[in-house]
């Protein structure tokens, strides 16, 4: 009778944080303040990355990573059609200082910084399109 009881709390607790992560996989979150822009640090620790006038997307990935490339797939699309937005793509593994700065606990994580370079949104695991589009900053009005 224990063994049954064992075995149900754990399929009920596998079955819950696996709801959790496909709710929440994704979704960009606001960012905590932080004094030194994101920007500031990603450009010390890259510094060949390219900033969007309206909006750079961030994605932090590992070489074994398979949500990482269709992140980048979409992610690159994304910089690609929408005038303004940049796609940076940076190696956690080569850039560990970096990743403890910001807090990445896991690829793939995507931050979105507006035109001034600061965190305005983030989602860890694979965003879809759309996700994507709605976490970027308005265009600027001409």
């Amino acid at each position: 009778m224990t063994g049954i009881l064992v075995l149900v709390v754990a399929v009920v607790a596998a079955l819950g944080f696996g709801l959790h992560r496909r709710l929440t996989d994704g979704d960009f979150a606001a960012p905590a303040d932080e004094a030194p822009t994101t920007w500031t640090r990603l450009q010390a620790a890259v510094p060949d990355a390219r900033r969007g006038e309206r909006a750079t997307l961030v994605q932090f990935s590992s070489a074994f990573c398979a949500p990482c490339r269709a992140t980048r797939v979409v992610l690159a699309d994304v910089a690609r059609r929408e005038p303004g937005v940049e796609h940076v793509e940076v190696d956690a593994e080569q850039h560990l200082e970096l990743v403890r700065a910001l807090d990445v606990r896991r690829t793939p994580t995507t931050l979105v910084l507006d035109g001034a370079g600061a965190e305005v949104g983030r989602a860890a695991g694979a965003p879809r399109r759309e996700q994507v589009l709605a976490a970027l900053p308005p265009e600027p009005a001409r």
